[in-house]
């Protein structure tokens, strides 16, 4: 299963739900956009080394832009990104669960639902702390 990068902000805040879902998860994957998402909110080094951690610790495999995923989420730029609005992250990270033929965990729908060929699940993440 391929992680959105809202389940692993979830998760990092301590949310049981995303906790739950990452641990019944058989394989853990997040797109290298995701990993950079997730770079790209760290304050410090101290961060940057607690992300790379946790993500090592828990076992997630982070999978690499191929130029494939590129074509593809060029493609969804072309057909989405004006009429629905989805971002250039949002594209990579389909095309990578679609090139990856893997089912992508999100809990933002919306950015996704328009992609066809996309295998997705919801994420609800509930209450606080889930």
């Amino acid at each position: 299963m391929i992680f959105d990068t809202d389940v692993l902000i979830w998760l990092f805040r301590g949310n049981a739900k995303a906790a739950r879902a990452v641990d019944s998860a058989d394989a853990r994957a997040v797109a290298i956009i995701t990993y950079m998402e997730l770079l790209q909110g760290a304050r410090d080094k101290g961060d940057v080394k607690a992300i790379k951690s946790f993500l090592a610790d828990l076992g997630f495999a982070t999978l690499p832009l191929t130029e494939n995923i590129g074509h593809r989420a060029s493609i969804y730029m072309e057909e989405y990104g004006l009429s629905v609005g989805m971002s250039m992250a949002d594209a990579l990270i389909a095309a990578t669960a679609v090139e990856n033929h893997d089912v992508l965990l999100t809990g933002n729908q919306r950015h996704y639902r328009t992609v066809k060929e996309l295998e997705s699940k919801t994420f609800r993440p509930g209450t606080r702390g889930g």
